[in-house]
């Protein structure tokens, strides 16, 4: 007997000695995923600045030819490498930076990326290529500030020349040497209509708060390919639904009174209709404040870094400066359960009538999507009791950015309970009652693309569910109000369409359930016909639960507009619970999405993954992301399609991880100036056990 207590203890500590070993790994090796120090960008800049073969110089300044840095970010370990370290605590790989290097200062101008190590003392820089070896246009980069001042440039000399109309037309607003009562600017894209073209549709606005609704009804499209801004040239003029191959043939027409010209109605001030400032009547108490979120005695979660433990949870993360918010050795009690859980692509398709709003495909990516993260308010975009962060990004700079509380995490009360029975004994008393109140850990961040603010959530569930949920608020991107227009939209105010439009947001999900090697499957309910066993005369009716293994990427890439399963399933075949079940979670949706253009139609191209909302293939180091920051400007030839990553049709069974990835609709709709929040995805353990609701709010 004393000897089985004596093994009985032995097994309990090597079961605890195991968990904290498992424990100290996963914290030794969240750095491997954080992002770029500020003193490690500066010793990248240096290092390359420093090689005169490559002929950097600053990157701020009005001139276009030059060789100078785009971005810096984080160039993530092999992932067989850093599960070295998280599972057997092995030294750290390496850690490395992705750099991308505009080469306008040369005969063949292009874009190239490099990866620099080590860091933080960098000795070598390798050149970095895509899946397949696809060149990188240099007409598909993103637009920087350099190129922004020219454009402001030729604007100005635009608006000379029809300063007049504008002037008159919009209740004294200009852009021409404007000091009061301006004009701005927004500029559309893809900026072209074919791959190597950089021509973009720029549309007038007034200068005041909401610009973004309030456009004038003047749109230019201009070319500015070349990198001699003097050889930027106008190739077609739109003003209130009347096309013109040149600003002079508007103005002319204006003056001989031939212009079919609209007349702006004045707005004051202080009223306008695109502030924040409320208005109307409310019946909301504004005297007294409203509930708030407290920690009586402090946080139950532990923030180190960039790593983050709560009730059984612990993972790294970082926020890609090109695409925004990733975690990174997602474990719960200990076990594994995502190697990488990653925001993609966001992109918002517009239908309209006019020029700028029948062009308008935004791929936000493109737009450095991870960089737009400003300062969080506490009490609005955060709880006050929330941990708020700092991050640091290199775009278009020449030196470390820092933006200040840019990240919160906190940990609220959902509301509702986790789970609660009251038995009643139907004599006005109770058998028994139990409940479980219910807390989550949230880890937030935003991107402001433009006019819209992004608000990205990972939840963390006391059960075992991870959620991910983004709300997207701000302003609408309206255009100019057209009677053909309400095909398209909606009219929101005087001369303003709120246009039609579709979100959609596309994750990477890299689950490793109790291991590395798992298999896919979905499950559908049918309805079974039987003879009643115990009345032989009648028959019983009811559903079961027929399951289908999907062995191929291809036969696990679901297409919109197909039927999507009922529940999918990601297993370990080889791993099992006290059950007898093989351990696996489920992906639950709670979102509806939709394609956004037909199969292969031009801009489609660039946007593969958008056909699918689930699609599964192997795990490839080699096939890291599903975008780009150059797909916004050359969709039609994209660097990465995601297409190619399940072209080959390999086998998902039993294998070393198969990777999903999740397209989501946010919201498709004609207007709205917020949108509620809207739940993407849950990953829910043990769907054959219970059923755990993700909760729309």
């Amino acid at each position: 007997m004393a000897r089985c207590c004596c093994m009985l203890v032995l097994l309990v500590a090597l079961g605890v000695c195991e968990a904290s070993r498992g424990r100290e790994w996963a914290h030794h090796g969240a750095s491997m995923f954080a992002d770029l120090t500020p003193r490690e960008m500066r010793d990248v800049r240096d290092y390359l600045q420093g090689k005169p073969e490559l002929g950097l110089t600053a990157t701020r300044g009005k001139d276009l030819k030059k060789n100078s840095i785009l971005l810096m970010e984080l160039h993530l370990p092999r992932k067989h490498e850093a599960l070295r370290t998280l599972d057997r605590g092995q030294a750290k790989p390496t850690r490395q930076a992705r750099v991308v290097v505009q080469f306008g200062n040369q005969a063949q101008p292009n874009i190239t990326e490099f990866i620099v190590s080590p860091l933080p003392f960098p000795t070598s820089y390798t050149g970095k290529t895509f899946k397949g070896d696809r060149p990188i246009r240099f007409e598909s980069r993103p637009i920087t500030a350099a190129e922004y001042s020219h454009i402001i440039d030729i604007l100005q000399k635009i608006t000379a020349k029809v300063h007049k109309v504008l002037f008159e037309t919009t209740g004294g607003f200009s852009f021409h040497n404007c000091t009061n009562r301006c004009l701005t600017f927004s500029d559309i894209a893809p900026r072209g209509l074919e791959s190597g073209e950089r021509r973009t549709w720029i549309m007038l606005q007034k200068f005041v708060e909401g610009y973004f609704i309030h456009p004038v009804g003047f749109e230019v499209l201009v070319n500015h390919k070349d990198l001699d801004p003097e050889r930027w040239t106008v190739e077609k003029v739109w003003y209130n639904g009347q096309y013109f191959d040149n600003v002079e043939e508007l103005a002319e027409r204006y003056e001989k009174g031939t212009l079919e010209k609209v007349q702006l109605p004045d707005h004051d001030d202080e009223d306008l209709y695109s502030t924040y400032i409320p208005r109307g009547h409310s019946n909301t108490r504004t005297d007294i404040h409203g509930p708030k979120l407290v920690e009586p005695q402090g946080p139950r979660y532990h923030v180190d870094g960039n790593f983050v433990e709560y009730a059984g949870w612990s993972f790294a993360f970082r926020v890609r400066s090109s695409a925004g918010l990733q975690i990174f050795d997602l474990r719960f009690n200990g076990e594994r359960i995502a190697y990488e859980v990653s925001l993609q692509e966001a992109i918002a398709f517009y239908s309209g009538d006019t020029p700028a709003a029948m062009q308008t495909k935004y791929i936000d990516a493109g737009w450095a999507m991870g960089t737009v993260d400003y300062e969080l308010a506490p009490g609005i975009d955060c709880p006050e009791i929330a941990t708020f962060l700092d991050l640091h990004h290199y775009y278009d700079t020449d030196k470390p950015m820092r933006y200040k509380n840019a990240l919160c995490v906190f940990e609220m009360t959902t509301g509702m309970p986790l789970r609660r029975h009251f038995n009643s004994n139907f004599q006005g008393s109770y058998n028994f009652f139990g409940g479980l109140e219910n807390h989550v850990l949230v880890l937030r961040t935003t991107s402001t693309v433009y006019n819209y603010d992004y608000i990205w959530d990972f939840l963390f569930y006391q059960n075992g569910v991870m959620e991910s949920r983004v709300s997207a608020t701000g302003y609408i991107h309206a255009t100019f109000f057209t009677p053909n227009g309400l095909h398209y939209g909606s009219k929101v105010y005087n001369f303003v369409l709120g246009n039609l439009h579709t979100h959609l947001i596309h994750y990477k999900v890299d689950l490793d359930i109790a291991g590395r090697e798992n298999s896919f499957e979905s499950m559908d309910l049918k309805y079974v016909n039987f003879t009643n066993p115990w009345s032989h005369k009648h028959s019983v009716v009811q559903s079961k639960l027929v399951k289908t293994q999907h062995q191929t990427e291809r036969s696990a890439a679901f297409r919109f507009g197909k039927k999507f399963p009922r529940y999918v399933h990601f297993y370990n075949p080889n791993e099992k619970n006290k059950w007898g079940h093989q351990k696996g979670y489920r992906i639950q949706y709670n979102s509806h999405a939709n394609s956004v253009l037909p199969r292969g139609w031009r801009e489609e191209n660039g946007i593969s993954w958008s056909r699918y909302p689930l699609a599964v293939t192997r795990h490839k180091d080699s096939e890291p992301t599903s975008s780009s920051i150059y797909t916004q400007n050359d969709p039609w030839e994209p660097v990465v399609s995601f297409e190619d990553y399940i072209r080959n049709n390999e086998d998902i069974t039993n294998q070393v991880r198969p990777a999903a990835t999740i397209t989501q609709l946010i919201l498709r709709f004609m207007l709205a100036a917020s949108q509620p929040w809207m739940t993407l995805l849950c990953i829910i353990p043990d769907l054959w056990l219970w059923n755990y609701n993700c909760i729309t709010q």
